[in-house]
């Protein structure tokens, strides 16, 4: 059996240090009712430090902006009702001995596939689009950017002030941010928007650069990125280590940390015309180019795509050989797991200890309640 021990050092960055290199992946759970994180979500959280990961990252939660969310039970990160529940949140983090950041959201025009739901406001994006050819909702004005830059910074300050030790910014996946960087998306003749990623990138970089001016240079920024957007899953963003610098150094330049790499699988390699099907992947890539610290994710310990989860598909346990691997050339630093921890909260302790003939794999019926 392969040893693990490469999963259990400790890191670094900032002001941030983590027991361990396994961090639990932000997962949209929609059990916050009104938008206000309660006792459930605070045990629901406070299990898995309890269970040894070393970083949790909540579920996506909204910035203070009409229409940030796409789903009634996604929770609110603004208002003095929603942060005292993540105070309590994070209250029970630390008591369970572990570190956490939130999320930092706004779902752009993208409609939710889970729930039919509007807002009560009209959506916003970069160009009233939520994909290629497909309206909703409403361009920004430039007053509509500078006030989401300013809701950004305000509930990065809040995080701070509340006690989490790092936040994420969600700029993967199709929603707001990541609208800004596809030109699918983007079709803006502004300083916003532009033929190349690197002009596309500005808004995401605008909204960085005032969060690490707010918060000093010590308090860890994260910013999830992905090629795949749910309303394309074959989109790409970088087709090139050359485009992929253009797209990623700025924002390293204006103050992120790490790099969270989202991909369906993280054994699949990024370039592989470049170095081979057994090449770097999307964060070892992220990482080579840009110095810059990242997470990896993507399928961690279990046999299937976790976007067939939200057809109710379970998975069983995998091994963790390929991964070690990884982590042991240092391809990237930190290792994101999802769905086995929503069915598993010991799942860290268990393979620290090469328990794993008890860890559950993913069984989807867990999706309905918080465990």
């Amino acid at each position: 059996m392969t040893s693990t021990d490469v999963l259990f050092r400790p890191f670094r960055i900032g002001s941030m240090e983590l027991k361990n290199r396994i961090v639990m992946a932000p997962m949209t759970r929609s059990f916050a009712p009104a938008g206000i994180p309660g006792p459930a979500n605070a045990a629901y959280y406070r299990r898995r430090a309890e269970g040894g990961v070393g970083l949790i990252l909540s579920e996506g939660t909204v910035i203070d902006r009409p229409a940030s969310r796409n789903d009634p039970g996604i929770p609110f990160f603004h208002g003095e009702a929603a942060l005292a529940g993540w105070k309590g949140v994070i209250d029970a983090v630390h008591a369970g001995g572990g570190r956490m950041g939130p999320q930092l959201w706004h779902t752009g025009a993208v409609k939710s596939f889970l729930v039919d739901w509007e807002a009560d406001a009209p959506v916003e994006s970069p160009s009233g689009l939520d994909a290629p050819g497909v309206e909703r909702g409403k361009a920004m004005t430039d007053a509509d950017i500078a006030d989401t830059v300013a809701a950004f910074v305000k509930a990065a300050a809040d995080a701070k002030r509340l006690g989490f030790d790092t936040i994420e910014l969600h700029g993967a996946h199709g929603y707001l941010i990541d609208q800004f960087f596809w030109s699918g998306s983007n079709h803006r003749t502004d300083r916003y928007g532009g033929p190349t990623i690197r002009e596309r990138s500005r808004f995401a970089a605008e909204v960085v650069a005032a969060i690490r001016a707010e918060v000093g240079p010590d308090f860890p920024i994260i910013l999830r990125v992905s090629q795949w957007k749910q309303q394309d899953f074959t989109a790409r963003l970088a087709e090139t280590p050359a485009a992929m610098t253009d797209w990623l150094l700025p924002l390293v330049e204006a103050g992120v940390d790490v790099l969270h790499c989202s991909q369906r699988r993280f054994w699949e390699p990024e370039f592989p015309e470049i170095d081979g099907e057994n090449g770097l992947n999307f964060a070892g890539w992220a990482k080579k180019l840009t110095g810059a610290a990242t997470i990896s994710v993507g399928s961690v310990g279990l046999t299937g795509d976790f976007m067939a989860a939200f057809g109710g598909e379970s998975s069983t346990a995998a091994g963790l050989d390929g991964l070690v691997d990884r982590m042991e050339r240092d391809e990237f630093d930190l290792i994101a797991v999802g769905r086995a921890l929503i069915s598993d909260p010991d799942w860290a302790v268990k393979v620290q200890a090469n328990d794993r003939t008890k860890l559950r794999g993913f069984d989807a019926a867990n999706l309905a309640e918080l465990v």
